[in-house]
């Protein structure tokens, strides 16, 4: 099982996979090698999807500000170009730290592709001769996840009392205990934290997902990175306030609110600001922009229904990781705004009240109609069509819930189905179509 304090990881933009697993990468070799006698000097590589759009998602920055002692979640967005500009300047990873030039110590690596994960890194600590003290490789599998060679870096090994390795597992651990869904993620989260300390740490998710919307709205002007993308949630926000109060409203306004949620906390994404993956970065708007629809136009929410939503939205994600993936590099785009719309959907279904059945049946609508979506950004940039998608992805799960909940839980495709299902399309779709930069809108479609 996969926690929901794993899955959702408080962070900046614009990548899970490219920015916040590279700087977790980063951070840990810096604290491996920060006391090693004779350290004079750090370089990094990256492989693959890594090289192939790090620039435009920032990846080279991101293994800059790790190496310097910064954490996804800790980091202040707003002094980024600070500290990049300081380090650029010196040359070097803090006052008496070994040099570090960021043109020359950072190589992107077109041409090779490491065996484990296409996002590969190695890092190399060298003394002042340039003899190697040390090498670590590893890979960033999607969600901020970092893997080794031989060991998965996901936390210490925790035994679950209430272990389920399938969604059919999961239903048959419901109806054997009785419990919810919510309820079965709960109890094995409890296997390494309190429950106040459960409640605290989904409220803190909670908060920053809302945060994050908070800020999109209030934001102007143009996304960094060359498409000249102007933000749109504040406009479309005072537009949507100021009909509040005419009498005659179209009755799809609500998927306009729906779509803003997701809008802005992606222009907050695409723009380097402080997100939740969820499960990834790529995907961030859709879980927050559903919970936050649950809040404002659903009945019946309370504290306890919101931490209901992530428990469940996290089990359901939890499953897609471990069957199947939530890189985009790995299997496309299916694999995170898919994932994310499933988890939302879920979550939805069970926040309103969805039998165990039902909120599968919502996981499942959701997951299977995004089958065979491409991971095609333009520029590399998380911007287009991804920003787009988040809105889309949202208002689908809310679409997927609805369904589910007007039927009775019984239906043909089941969860396990449709996620084995992604994993064989993202088996075999192209490489260009994953994250690459290489085929679809990234190559029609210019990018200046």
């Amino acid at each position: 099982m996969i926690s929901a304090f794993d899955l959702f990881k408080i962070g900046i933009g614009p990548s899970s996979s490219h920015t916040v697993g590279p700087m977790v990468a980063a951070l840990d070799f810096r604290e491996r090698t920060r006391r090693r006698p004779g350290l004079a000097r750090i370089r990094a590589e990256i492989f693959g999807s890594l090289a192939w759009t790090g620039r435009g998602h920032g990846t080279d920055v991101a293994i800059l500000l790790g190496l310097l002692g910064h954490s996804p979640a800790g980091i202040d967005p707003d002094r980024v170009d600070e500290y990049v500009a300081e380090a650029k300047r010196t040359g070097r990873l803090g006052l008496g730290g070994p040099a570090f030039a960021l043109e020359s110590d950072l190589v992107f690596n077109f041409t090779e592709v490491l065996p484990v994960h296409t996002n590969g890194m190695r890092f190399r600590a060298l003394d002042g001769q340039g003899t190697v003290l040390d090498t670590v490789t590893c890979y960033s599998i999607g969600g901020g996840f970092v893997v080794g060679e031989e060991e998965v870096r996901e936390g210490e090994a925790v035994t679950f009392p209430l272990p389920y390795a399938s969604a059919a597992d999961l239903l048959a651990t419901c109806l054997r205990t009785g419990f919810s869904i919510a309820q079965v993620q709960r109890a094995n989260e409890g296997a390494s934290r309190s429950r106040e300390a459960i409640d605290e740490g989904l409220d803190s998710i909670r908060d920053a997902m809302f945060s994050c919307i908070d800020r999109g709205l209030r934001q102007t002007g143009e996304l960094p990175g060359g498409l000249k993308v102007r933000r749109r949630a504040k406009k479309l926000f005072e537009d949507l306030e100021a009909n509040r109060h005419l009498n005659a409203r179209p009755a799809h306004e609500i998927m306009d609110w729906i779509s803003l949620f997701a809008l802005a906390v992606n222009e907050e994404n695409a723009a380097g600001g402080r997100v939740v993956t969820a499960p990834t970065n790529g995907a961030a708007g859709i879980v927050p922009a559903v919970l936050r629809y649950a809040r404002d136009f659903c009945p019946g929410w309370s504290d306890e229904r919101g931490r209901e939503f992530l428990l469940v939205a996290a089990a359901i994600g939890g499953l897609i990781k471990s069957r199947a993936s939530i890189s985009g590099a790995e299997v496309g785009c299916q694999g995170e705004v898919g994932s994310a719309a499933a988890m939302a959907a879920a979550g939805l279904a069970a926040l309103l009240g969805g039998s165990t059945l039902q909120i599968e049946n919502a996981a499942e609508i959701a997951m299977e109609h995004h089958l065979g979506m491409t991971c095609d950004p333009i520029g590399g940039l998380v911007q287009i069509p991804c920003i787009e998608r988040n809105a889309f992805g949202a208002n689908k799960a809310v679409v997927a819930a609805s369904l589910a909940l007007r039927g009775d839980g019984i239906h043909r495709v089941s969860l396990d189905e449709v996620i084995e299902t992604m994993r064989q399309t993202g088996h075999d779709m192209q490489a260009k179509y994953k994250e690459t930069s290489l085929g679809g809108l990234a190559v029609n479609v210019a990018a200046c």
